[in-house]
């Protein structure tokens, strides 16, 4: 098929990949702004820009949907369908119906459930056991278009957002292949969504990742595994930030006051919450490099009734 790809994060590459090396022909990519990123704030091209220069692919940074200009540019190229894969930006109407098979999104939920801009992580964050991909016809609504395929993975006990979201990346390029196929042939069948069961995905901030220990562990450990990598959890020592990476529930019966250390003895560290006590597994102190517990112990002299605090971010 011929198809014009929308995408800007590292979750679209493996799909715009795929579309590639499947034989489908990408006219042209769009995807967002350059932006400032890393220490230096070198202004740097989107992943997916990145991926459609390596194939000599035409990119396209479009500040406005209703462009005429660009309207114009997108019906000239007469594409079967558009692509999206987290484009980050809402289509209006005028350009979903430009391309006769309509505007095809992959999702990393099971919609309609986890509508919205972090799917993988509000996953892990309310326990799900599964999650997945789905393709879908896109509206005018925020991911609100019909179903055309979905596709099932479960959820491990200790799935990070990182591990989660590789794996529906991978997913959502066999995903579309597969869902391309089917509309080629005329076997796909849009189904109208139901109302949502979740609440909205919403983006994630840092200061998602300041750790109330007042939570109980339960929740606590998945926040640890849902922002990992980004935007990470933190908690306060002694004024510095301190980086959780790995945690676990432990099912001791130790107590102790919400973020008081209860034990920090044989390479283990044992923090109470609002509801039992957590594991703290991996960690890292600022300025410092990430370690497991016993190396952390070892160079750093914690004592049960020292106590973890929120932290401000600066």
């Amino acid at each position: 098929m011929k198809i014009v790809y929308m995408g800007t994060p590292d979750f679209a590459t493996a799909p715009l990949k795929a579309l590639i090396e499947g034989g489908h022909e990408i006219l042209c990519v769009l995807t967002r702004a350059d932006k400032p990123r890393g220490r230096g704030q070198e202004m740097s091209a989107t992943p997916v820009a990145l991926e459609a220069e390596k194939y000599g692919i035409p990119v396209m940074k479009p500040l406005k949907m209703k462009d005429p200009e660009l309207l114009k540019k997108l019906r000239d190229f007469q594409a079967d369908v558009f692509v999206v894969a987290a484009y980050g930006k809402l289509l209006p109407p005028e350009l979903l119906s430009i391309p006769p098979f309509g505007c095809v999104n992959i999702h990393a939920s099971l919609l309609p459930a986890y509508r919205g801009a972090a799917p993988v992580q509000w996953a892990i964050l309310d326990g799900q056991k599964e999650t997945g991909i789905t393709t879908m016809q896109m509206d005018a609504g925020l991911d609100t278009g019909d179903i055309l395929k979905q596709y099932r993975i479960p959820i491990a006990e200790n799935e990070t957002g990182g591990s989660l979201f590789d794996r529906l990346r991978d997913l959502g390029a066999k995903a579309i292949l597969d869902t391309l196929s089917g509309l080629e042939a005329g076997s796909v069948t849009p189904v109208k969504q139901g109302e949502t069961t979740t609440e909205y995905a919403k983006m994630l901030t840092r200061e998602m990742g300041d750790i109330d220990w007042n939570e109980p562990a339960l929740k606590t450990e998945r926040l640890i595994r849902a922002l990992n990598p980004w935007p990470g959890t933190y908690t306060g020592m002694n004024g510095k930030q301190l980086k959780i990476w790995r945690s676990h529930i432990d099912g001791g019966t130790g107590t102790g006051q919400p973020g008081e250390i209860v034990s920090a003895e044989d390479g283990r560290l044992l923090v109470s919450t609002g509801e039992g006590l957590l594991s703290v597994d991996e960690l890292q102190m600022e300025g410092k490099k990430r370690m497991d517990a016993a190396s952390f112990l070892r160079g750093n002299r914690l004592q049960t009734g020292n106590r973890f605090t929120k932290f401000k971010l600066r």
